[in-house]
């Protein structure tokens, strides 16, 4: 099947899609945006420069964002509100011990009606828990290798409608 410059290799609670553009990796965040829901964890797990922000990028598109997404890495993370849901960015890249998490009340983030995405989630594994999907992107010669995992029933459901939505 292909799907935006991708190629969708399995289905099950785990997808592997190869991305071969930025645009491709724009256009898969801003399809799983339009299938998310509130109370929505998002794990985004690969080295620097495979492409996280630029999912994130997308998602937010997706969202009806249009501003500059800058990453978090400073301020560990970005809101965003949109009419009946908030999002939140976080770049855990710089966190030198997860305590700090705690430190600025990721906890509250939790009560929102809110979709959190987590880049570098591996810094603060302890505190912040399973997520509902978890997204892994390698670099490989002719792109992204972008492996989606559902961890819950939330992120299963996710799953199962993405691949309804791009089924051929």
């Amino acid at each position: 099947m292909l799907f935006l410059g991708s190629v969708i290799t399995s289905i099950r609670k785990l997808m592997n899609i190869h991305i071969n553009s930025p645009t491709a990796m724009e256009q898969l965040g801003s399809t799983i945006a339009g299938l998310s829901f509130p109370d929505l964890r998002i794990h985004l797990c690969g080295d620097l420069g495979t492409g996280k922000t630029t999912f994130v990028r997308g998602f937010l598109d997706g969202q009806g964002y249009h501003g500059k997404v800058k990453s978090p890495t400073y301020t560990l993370v970005e809101p965003y509100a949109f009419n009946n849901l908030s999002v939140f960015h976080f770049d855990l890249y710089r966190l030198k011990d997860p305590f700090e998490l705690e430190a600025i009340g990721y906890r509250d983030y939790l009560e929102h009606d809110a979709i959190l995405l987590i880049e570098w989630p591996e810094r603060a594994a302890t505190i912040l828990g399973q997520p509902d999907l978890e997204i892994a992107i390698a670099i490989s010669e002719n792109g992204r290798e972008i492996t989606l995992e559902s961890k819950s029933d939330q992120g299963g459901a996710l799953l199962a409608n993405y691949a309804k939505v791009h089924k051929k």
